[in-house]
């Protein structure tokens, strides 16, 4: 039994992650402010296993006993979060992954940083790979996410290379799947409720900006083999398929059975014109590559917010 912190236990990914160790048998503590986690998410959890702290990880961290393993993934993570809580995000990405590398170190537990694919900010490389530093405004609205996650990696490295820290670091591209909320703001869960809602569609510019998803059901895996077998160099994790926004948006609105429209509204600033990750790394290190179809990724995520929806049947309007 390995004993382990998650930091953003509560939100999306965390909350699957914590499922995941505890099936395996392992101990289970799980830290969230709740800023934009929630206690829904891991409500169906009954284990002795299992203990929820609300607290925020940018104070003090204090854990009483051994560690083995530590994730943190405590950020807003989607343009909506982080543009209403810039500050916040700044922190959790300075303060708080200090906060957690030196639990680690103090620990001596292996510490995984989940970083992000928005490090490459609006790529000039396509697809990403990991050696490539990407394009970044560090002082456009999205830079509070971006420079949050791309010192969080400075500070990574820094703690293995001077501590001795045993680090690992995900980048992680657009992950989708049941427990996102419904206000998320990122493409999928707002396509999909607007649809389920028989609303317009409402997709950014032309739509011809491009993303790769992947399935939370592929993506709990990449980070237990990069926990078990990676070493401190950054890993993509994602999904190398790539489709344009407005065809995921066409594509929802079919498989929803929706009468919905699509309407075109104002690009934001700096959104990334292309994102696909080259997943060379993780195929060769980690023996990881993507198994979820999308087809099948999306039928149970429509599942899922059909039901917090309250709706019957197969589509709205």
């Amino acid at each position: 039994m390995a004993r382990i912190l998650i930091t953003g236990g509560a939100g999306f990914i965390g909350s699957h992650l914590c499922d995941h160790f505890l099936e395996r048998g392992d101990e289970v503590l799980c830290l969230d402010n709740l800023s934009t986690g929630s206690t829904g998410n891991i409500q169906h959890i009954n284990s002795p296993n299992f203990r929820f702290i609300k607290y925020d990880v940018t104070n003090y961290l204090f854990v009483d006993g051994p560690l083995d393993f530590i994730l943190h993934f405590a950020s807003p993570a989607s343009p909506i979060d982080y543009l209403e809580l810039p500050i916040q995000t700044l922190k959790v990405g300075s303060l708080g992954t200090h906060k957690a590398l030196g639990l680690a170190k103090e620990k001596g537990a292996v510490f995984l940083l989940a970083s992000t694919s928005e490090t490459y900010g609006d790529p000039l490389v396509h697809p990403q790979t990991e050696d490539y530093w990407g394009n970044v405004n560090p002082i456009g609205p999205r830079g509070v996410y971006d420079e949050a996650k791309r010192f969080a990696e400075a500070l990574t490295m820094a703690y293995h290379r001077t501590h001795g820290v045993r680090t690992r670091i995900a980048r992680i591209f657009n992950t989708y799947g049941p427990r996102m909320r419904i206000n998320d703001g990122r493409a999928i869960p707002n396509f999909i409720c607007q649809a389920l809602r028989g609303e317009d569609l409402t997709v950014y510019g032309e739509g011809t900006q491009t993303r790769s998803f992947c399935s939370i059901r592929d993506m709990v895996p990449g980070f237990v083999l990069l926990l078990e077998k990676g070493g401190p160099e950054p890993v993509n994790l994602g999904n190398p398929d790539e489709y344009s926004v407005l065809d995921m948006a066409k594509n929802i609105i079919e498989v929803t059975g929706s009468a919905s429209r699509i309407v075109h509204t104002d690009l934001p600033v700096d959104d990334p014109k292309v994102r696909q990750p080259d997943i060379t790394r993780a195929r060769s290190t980690l023996g990881w590559s993507p198994t979820v179809e999308l087809a099948e990724g999306l039928e149970e995520t429509i599942a899922y917010f059909r039901d917090k929806l309250g709706l019957q049947g197969e589509g709205g309007g």
